[in-house]
């Protein structure tokens, strides 16, 4: 095989191997690093014996998120306030014209399953992934993980079992939550409490990541009176030369505020029975990097919200994608 050959190879399959890696790590970074380890394998490694590229890379790469799942655990733990998965742009567009797989794919990358699934022991969270995600047989799970198949399959069951006690109920039609996400950010903007406690769940929680770098609720809220009373001050207080843009995010419909038109913060709601259910605020900056927008931006107050320009058209984003094959970057 030729290196040109090789490297065509690894970029067909390369957002595959990112999808997976992602849906281990839940941080763009590292599953960018553990490609990057991917591609470095597949470009020293013997290739002649390999018969089916997709399923070796699949391997080398599950194997390796694996490891790094293991060392950011410690990192995870030591986390100030509640941590989320990294924002994750996931435009489908064309790629994925079975309506049942996108939302298969969307769900599996959604914040509310990428949270239950850091309660999953390395070895479960790979099961899942391989075979929920991307329909992968037990047979062929069993030879990726070095394990036999009897043992997959217990895995397999304990980790679903353990996902559908614990991942909270929504709906996935992204019109629907696109519409109550207007409704809510029109009802916040406003400081209409009444409203917006409207539009809460009784029981709605609010999770908010900021690391420690940005104001963000420490704890989880929850309650419709305290999530309702947050959302209101936030607002209130805003950010300077603020606006915003909707893009689509770990499979559904998103907020981005941005602030002198650099992303401070991500909003996306889970939705269920037309109330919200769960509210995830991403504002660690460390996070939102690779939200890039290459258009202009609606100069819209979040105290004065409306809707977007005619022609604005959706937020742009620069795709999170692995380094291309080749020299490590700087900085990587």
């Amino acid at each position: 095989m030729t290196t040109d050959t090789e490297t065509d190879v690894f970029e067909e399959h390369r957002p595959v191997l990112l999808g997976v890696a992602y849906r281990m790590l839940g941080r763009v970074a590292d599953a960018e690093d553990v490609v990057q380890e991917a591609w470095l394998r597949w470009s020293g490694a013997d290739r002649s014996d390999v018969r089916e590229p997709r399923g070796y890379l699949v391997r080398v790469t599950t194997r390796l998120a694996i490891d790094r799942l293991r060392q950011v655990k410690a990192r995870n733990e030591a986390y100030v306030g509640p941590w989320l998965p990294e924002p994750y742009v996931t435009d489908f567009g064309d790629t994925v014209p079975d309506t049942a797989e996108r939302a298969v794919l969307a769900d599996s990358v959604s914040l509310a399953v990428l949270v239950v699934l850091e309660s999953l022991s390395p070895l479960e969270r790979a099961v899942f992934v391989l075979r929920e995600a991307f329909g992968y047989p037990y047979a062929d799970i069993a030879v990726m993980l070095d394990r036999g198949e009897p043992a997959v399959r217990q895995l397999a069951g304990r980790a679903r079992k353990h996902v559908e006690e614990r991942r909270p109920r929504y709906d996935v039609d992204p019109g629907r939550r696109r519409e109550l996400t207007e409704r809510f950010l029109a009802a916040a903007g406003e400081g209409d409490l009444e409203g917006l406690m409207a539009l809460l769940a009784p029981d709605v929680r609010l999770v908010g990541d900021s690391g420690g770098k940005s104001r963000a609720p420490l704890r989880i809220l929850e309650s419709a009176d305290k999530v309702g009373r947050f959302l209101i001050g936030a607002a209130q207080k805003g950010v300077p030369d603020p606006s915003y843009r909707f893009m689509e995010l770990n499979g559904g419909p998103a907020l981005v505020v941005l602030s002198a038109d650099k992303p401070d913060s991500v909003f996306q709601l889970d939705v269920y029975e037309g109330r919200i259910q769960a509210v995830y605020i991403v504002r660690n900056p460390d996070k939102l990097h690779t939200l890039v927008t290459d258009q202009p931006v609606s100069r819209t107050s979040l105290t004065t919200p409306g809707r977007r320009r005619p022609g604005a058209g959706p937020c742009r984003a620069a795709r999170p994608s692995p380094p291309r094959p080749g020299p490590r970057r700087c900085g990587g």
